[in-house]
C-alpha cells in the first residue's frame, strides 16, 4: 500500500479480483479507466454513438443512466447497436431510487449490462430499504452481474449518518463533523457490502466507492476504506468541476491514493465545456495513470514550456501537432504494433535543454531558439540521425515518427 523506497515501484493494496464483462478489476489487474455518458439513455442511437466515442478514446467501462422504464427498455438496443459498430465495451447501469423495480420488470436490461451500480443512500427509505436492496442483489445473483456499491456524501443514508453521529456523541473526545461524515460513508459502504454477501452475492462480485467533492476528505475516506476491506475500490472525486479546476482537483486527490497503491478503477468526473467532448475525462484519466508510470496508453510527448529564448511559436505549434497526431494515430498503431504506447517523443524549443531531452526520448527534435542557427537536429534512440531545415519540418518529423513505429515495434500477427 506504499511505495517501495528502494525501487520506486508501487505496492498495490491487496484486493479481490472482480470480472466485469471482459475486464478484470482489482488484485494485480491494471487500474481500469471508466467514464459515463450524458445522453438521454432513451436516445438509443445518440447513447450508442457516445459510448462508442468514449470507448474509442480509451474508456474500458462506460456507465449509462437507467432512470425510468423507457431507459431500461433501451439498454438492450444500445448494446445491439454497439455490437453492430464492433464496440464491445462493458456497459454499467446506474440505478437510483427505482432500480429494484426496473431490473425486475426488464430482465433484458439486466442481461445486457455488465455491471450494476447502486447507491445505498437511495435504494429505499425506512422499512423499504433492505427489501429493495435485497431485490437488486438477488437480480444481480441470478444474472451473474457484479455490483458497485457507490456511496456519495450528497446522498448518504440518513439512518447511517444518525447512528454514527449518536456513537460519536458518546465518545469522551468526539470527532469533528467532517470526520463523522467520513466515518458514515465508510460504514455505509462496508455494511452494504456485508449485506450484499449475506443476500448471496459473492465477495468477488463487489466493488466499492465512497465519493466526496473535497480532495482531503476523499483521500482520508479511501485510506480508511482500504485499511478496512479487500474489495476493489473505484476512485473518483465527485462533482470535480469544469476545466482546469476539475482536472487539478481530481489529479491532486487520485494521484495521492494511487501512489499509495489504493484504487483499482478510476473516473474523472469533469463537467464538459458547452458543446465540449465527453472524452476529455477519459484522456485525463489515462494521462494521470501514464504520467505516474502505472499504465501506458499512447506515446508521451515531452515539450518545454518556452522562455525568452523561444519567442517563435513554431515549437509550440509543432508540439501540439505531434501530440494530436500520435493520439489520432494510436488506434491504428495499437491494432498493428505491440508496445508503441511506450514511445516517448520530445519537441524542444532551443539549444539549452533541447539536445539533452531529445537524446533521452525515443525520438526527439531540438528546434532553433531565437537567434540560433535555423536548423533542427533529430535524435533517434539517443543518436543524431538528421538535421531538418525549411518550411516542412513538421511534416518531415511526422514521417520520421511513422518510420520509427514501423521499424522499431513488433508487428502483430494477422
Amino acid at each position: 500500500m506504499a511505495t517501495n523506497s528502494s525501487s520506486g515501484s508501487l505496492v498495490r493494496h491487496k484486493t479481490r479480483q472482480v470480472r466485469v464483462g471482459r475486464i478484470n478489476i482489482g488484485s494485480n489487474a491494471p487500474v481500469v479507466v471508466q467514464s459515463m455518458t450524458n445522453t438521454d439513455t432513451v436516445d438509443v442511437l445518440g447513447t450508442a454513438m457516445q459510448v462508442a466515442e468514449l470507448a474509442r478514446a480509451g474508456s474500458e467501462l462506460v456507465r449509462i443512466t437507467v432512470n425510468n422504464e423507457a431507459a431500461a427498455k433501451a439498454v438492450p438496443h444500445i448494446r445491439d447497436r454497439l455490437l453492430a459498430l464492433n464496440v464491445d465495451v462493458p456497459l454499467v447501469g446506474d440505478f437510483h431510487y427505482n432500480g429494484h423495480k426496473l431490473l425486475a420488470e426488464h430482465p433484458a436490461c439486466a442481461e445486457a449490462l455488465a455491471k450494476l451500480r447502486i447507491n445505498p443512500g437511495n435504494v429505499g427509505a425506512g422499512a423499504k430499504r433492505d427489501p429493495q436492496f435485497a431485490a437488486i442483489i438477488d437480480i444481480a445473483c441470478r444474472h451473474d452481474k457484479p455490483v458497485r456499491i457507490g456511496v456519495n456524501w450528497g446522498s448518504l443514508d440518513p439512518s447511517v449518518l444518525a447512528r454514527v453521529m449518536d456513537q460519536n456523541a458518546k465518545l469522551a473526545q468526539p470527532r469533528d463533523a467532517n470526520a463523522v461524515m467520513r466515518e458514515a460513508l465508510v460504514v455505509s459502504a462496508l455494511e452494504s457490502a456485508a449485506k450484499a454477501e449475506e443476500y448471496g452475492l459473492g465477495g468477488d462480485r463487489i466493488i466499492l466507492s465512497a465519493k466526496v467533492s473535497s480532495v482531503q476528505d476523499l483521500i482520508a475516506v479511501y485510506r480508511d476504506l482500504a485499511a478496512r476491506c479487500d474489495y476493489p475500490l473505484h476512485l473518483g472525486l465527485t462533482e470535480a468541476g469544469m476545466g482546469s479546476k476539475g482536472i487539478v482537483a481530481s489529479t491532486a486527490a487520485l494521484a495521492v491514493l494511487l501512489q499509495e497503491g489504493i484504487g483499482d478503477t478510476i473516473r474523472i468526473s469533469l463537467t464538459p465545456e458547452p458543446n465540449g467532448s465527453r472524452t476529455q475525462e477519459v484522456v485525463v484519466a489515462q494521462e494521470i495513470l501514464q504520467t505516474m508510470g502505472l499504465r501506458a496508453f499512447t506515446p508521451m510527448v515531452i515539450a518545454c514550456p518556452g522562455c525568452g529564448r523561444t519567442t517563435s511559436t513554431f515549437f509550440q505549434e509543432l508540439a501540439s501537432g505531434i501530440q494530436s497526431y500520435v493520439r489520432d494515430q494510436m488506434p491504428v498503431w495499437r491494432e498493428q504494433y505491440d508496445g508503441v504506447e511506450n514511445m516517448t517523443v520530445a519537441v524542444m524549443g532551443c539549444v539549452v535543454n533541447g539536445p539533452g531531452e531529445s537524446k533521452h526520448a525515443n525520438i526527439g527534435i531540438s528546434l532553433p531558439g531565437t537567434g540560433e542557427t535555423p536548423a533542427a537536429p533529430v535524435f533517434v534512440d539517443g543518436e543524431k540521425t538528421v538535421t531538418l531545415r525549411g518550411d516542412n519540418i513538421g511534416t518531415e518529423f511526422k514521417a520520421i515518427v511513422d518510420d520509427y513505429v514501423a521499424t522499431r515495434y513488433v508487428k502483430k500477427a494477422g
